[in-house]
């Protein structure tokens, strides 16, 4: 980052002198312009005590520095093309969304995009404060398989159709509004109708890595609860939609179970997984494309799975990974599709590849 001039918000466009009301008085932030082949990013937080800026996974904590004897606190950050990334205000022990930016996620959060980030179609700009619709058709699963009791909500979108189960289901209830953007999406015709399946995340590391149990529950419990909850529901085309270890999940599930799963959307998926590897000091530093590598080596016959796969262009340590499974899937015979986000490992980068992977997985 570098440390403000005279001109330093002048070049942003604000005229006001920083700290005062008119200052603040409709401001919008953050605010970017080109600098080379990038662009340089002001953030400005208003306030009496220092704070840093969090970015999810792109980039360290950056502080904020005082502009002179005021409540602005400002920070110039570098940022390459097409970024779209979430952060947060940290100052002590508490963290908050930026409340002069309205793009939130969540009440803790906010997101920046650059302008050459493409636009998200469907992803309604979500204050923190902002309260996200809910499913009306909650589920009380209790596993025998998996153990405990999860709440598990169902949203049909145009009066219902294939299943559509998402992993992590809790943040794209809490965080982005899934329901609103397949609402708009299925409204516009850029999709057909689905039904939306919120699964929450139990213990991650255990349930996503390549072993049978969650699949085996989703099979055997999961799906026919939904099917005895009267929301319309087709299984037989059922697509699940995963990020990072989801991601490798549901590529799993469609090596392992193909009757259960035959349509995959796979975002920034954890490809560098081997058994034991998330406890390495660097665990993406193992074999290539992980254990999914080792088993398409085998060259299962996948002839009938459509996948999607999606990784962040900035995730550079993620993609030789995922290049290598995705090109190993196509050579197994399964219909792919490959994109990049402009994004890191970030779910406010997998949004738009959401919508548009799950059309097309149900084409």
């Amino acid at each position: 980052m570098r440390w403000a001039g005279p001109d330093t918000f002048a070049a942003f466009g604000l005229t006001a002198v920083p700290g005062t009301d008119a200052f603040w008085d409709g401001l919008t932030t953050p605010l970017s312009i080109p600098d080379g082949d990038g662009w340089t990013t002001l953030f400005l937080r208003r306030g009496p005590r220092a704070a840093s800026i969090d970015f999810e996974s792109w980039s360290a904590p950056v502080p904020l520095r005082r502009w002179r004897d005021t409540d602005c606190w400002y920070a110039e950050v570098r940022m390459p093309a097409r970024l779209r990334v979430t952060y947060r205000f940290v100052e002590g022990e508490d963290a908050y969304a930026d409340p002069y930016n309205p793009a939130g996620a969540g009440g803790e959060r906010s997101v920046a995009a650059t302008p050459d980030a493409p636009a998200q179609p469907h992803w309604p700009l979500v204050d923190a404060g902002d309260v996200l619709p809910l499913p009306r058709t909650r589920l009380r699963w209790t596993s025998e398989r998996l153990g405990g009791r999860r709440t598990v909500r169902v949203h049909p979108v145009g009066g219902g159709g294939p299943v559509v189960l998402l992993l992590d289901g809790d943040d794209w209830l809490y965080l982005h509004p899934a329901t609103s953007a397949f609402d708009s999406a299925v409204a516009s015709g850029e999709m057909p109708p689905v039904t939306l399946v919120f699964l929450p995340a139990g213990d991650r590391g255990a349930e996503f890595g390549c072993r049978p149990a969650l699949w085996e529950a989703v099979r055997d419990e999961l799906l026919p609860l939904v099917a005895g909850s009267g929301v319309r529901a087709d299984p037989g085309r059922t697509v699940v939609a995963g990020q990072s270890l989801g991601g490798l999940s549901a590529l799993y599930a469609a090596l392992e179970f193909p009757e259960l799963v035959s349509r995959v959307a796979c975002q920034s998926a954890s490809l560098w997984w081997t058994p034991g590897a998330a406890d390495l000091p660097d665990p993406l530093g193992g074999p290539v494309g992980g254990t999914i590598a080792a088993r398409l080596r085998a060259r299962p016959d996948l002839s009938g799975l459509r996948i999607a796969f999606d990784v962040g262009e900035h995730e550079q340590r993620m993609l030789p990974h995922c290049a290598l499974v995705e090109s190993l899937t196509e050579q197994a015979g399964a219909t792919v599709r490959v994109s990049r986000s402009a994004s890191g490992h970030d779910r406010a980068g997998w949004r738009h590849a959401l919508l548009r992977d799950v059309a097309w997985a149900l084409a």
